[in-house]
């Protein structure tokens, strides 16, 4: 009998051995460091094509194994996100070439902060720049410049419409008239809440949270899905209707519109604490979760896309939406849905952490299989700068919030 009693505890005891390394094994699934080391050696590579040209990498296409460089210009709303991916491989690797670069990338945007609101990116252009740039070093300099492009976005905001205005050119030209804003405006409400916070005007804060509450009343259809532009009578504040274009169609779910309602709201509710934003953010998520392919955690361009499962992906999305759960799994307060939001978060990195999506040795970017602009067929099945930007910083906050937790 104490034979069988030895013979069976040091059973149980295996069993929970084994079924503790199974357990440490799934924790450990995926290898965040093994991706930040990728990203590093592939900044490096990218670091090979562009220095000394003055110009900022943007795309490279399926076909072709090289950076297309582009220079920097008011109107090239992904500027800031080469500066952007440099500074995280900095705040990764401590690496003083790569803080070097980072500077010297973030400076070439100088001459945009001189300028006049051309249309709502100049927080995606100084922002993701400058603003990373202050968090990691203190730079004062890197402080004014924010705080001075905070308050020339605010010149774009219209009271009577309750929203900051995205394409000051396109109300010009009469094709999205006679008040446009557009769904990606979402993100450049972060420089606005961080200045009114850091020395700027508290009205910052204001009309943000103004830009929010008015694009979730208009610019979402009752399941919380998003359309690309609102449209509303400038004199009245009357909304129009809603539009795309870079969706498939006006009423159509395109992939990276509903990414940046996620991200957005997101941080809306971490600055405001107000529920309202937590359960919307929940809303336009949940709605993202239960449309993506079955078992794959990258969606399709458009998730109304009419030839999937032959439509092009867009990892850009994924990237943007894995980085948002990161921080909406922290702010939640339902515990289920925080384990929810983690889990999808680490699939999709994963995901985009594979041989389907990372470039390897064929390119020097990070991820493929990004769609731009399919209706102008711009940036279709391409590696894409901003894709590159928030798979880093997906996996920036990954690794701190692991070592948190």
């Amino acid at each position: 009998m104490k034979k069988r009693l030895s013979v069976l505890m040091l059973g149980i005891g295996l069993l929970v051995t084994i079924t503790s390394c199974t357990q440490k094994e799934e924790k450990k699934a995926f290898d965040v460091d093994k991706a930040l080391s990728y990203c590093d050696k592939q900044v490096h590579r990218t670091l090979k094509e562009t220095d000394g040209t003055g110009k900022m990498p943007r795309n490279i296409m399926d076909s072709v194994t090289q950076w297309k460089l582009v220079p920097v210009e008011i109107s090239e709303w992904t500027a800031g996100f080469w500066p952007g991916t440099l500074w995280y491989d900095y705040e990764n690797t401590k690496d003083s070439s790569i803080l070097k670069s980072a500077i010297e990338y973030t400076d070439l945007l100088y001459p945009l902060t001189k300028l006049s609101a051309y249309d709502h990116d100049l927080g995606f252009q100084i922002f993701c720049s400058y603003g990373n740039g202050y968090r990691l070093t203190g730079n004062e300099a890197y402080k004014q410049i924010i705080l001075n492009a905070a308050d020339t976005l605010a010149t774009l905001f219209n009271p009577t419409v309750g929203t900051i205005l995205s394409w000051p050119r396109e109300v010009d030209n009469g094709r999205f008239a006679p008040y446009n804003t557009i769904m990606d405006n979402m993100i450049n409400l972060e420089m606005l809440y961080w200045a009114a916070k850091n020395g700027g005007s508290k009205e910052l804060y204001d009309i943000a949270t103004k830009h929010a509450e008015t694009t979730m009343k208009y610019h979402f259809r009752e399941d919380g899905g998003s359309y690309h532009v609102a449209l509303y009578n400038d004199a009245t504040g009357e909304f129009i209707k809603g539009v795309t274009h870079q969706g498939y169609a006006d009423s159509s779910l395109w992939a990276r519109g509903q990414a940046w309602a996620i991200y957005g709201y997101t941080f809306v509710y971490r600055e405001t604490q107000d529920k309202k934003f937590l359960r919307f953010a929940e809303k336009v998520t949940d709605l993202y979760l239960s449309r993506l392919p079955k078992d794959e955690y990258v969606p399709f361009w458009d998730f109304d896309a009419p030839n999937i499962p032959n439509a092009p992906k867009d990892a850009s999305a994924a990237a943007i939406v894995a980085s948002a759960l990161l921080e909406l799994w922290q702010l939640e307060d339902n515990a289920e849905k925080a384990k929810e939001y983690k889990a999808a978060a680490e699939k999709m990195l994963t995901e985009l952490s594979s041989d389907k999506y990372q470039s390897g040795d064929a390119k020097p970017s990070f991820l493929l299989h990004s769609t731009g602009h399919w209706p102008n067929k711009s940036e279709v099945d391409a590696s894409i700068n901003y894709a590159d930007y928030y798979y880093i910083e997906a996996l920036t906050r990954y690794k701190k919030q692991e070592a948190k937790n």
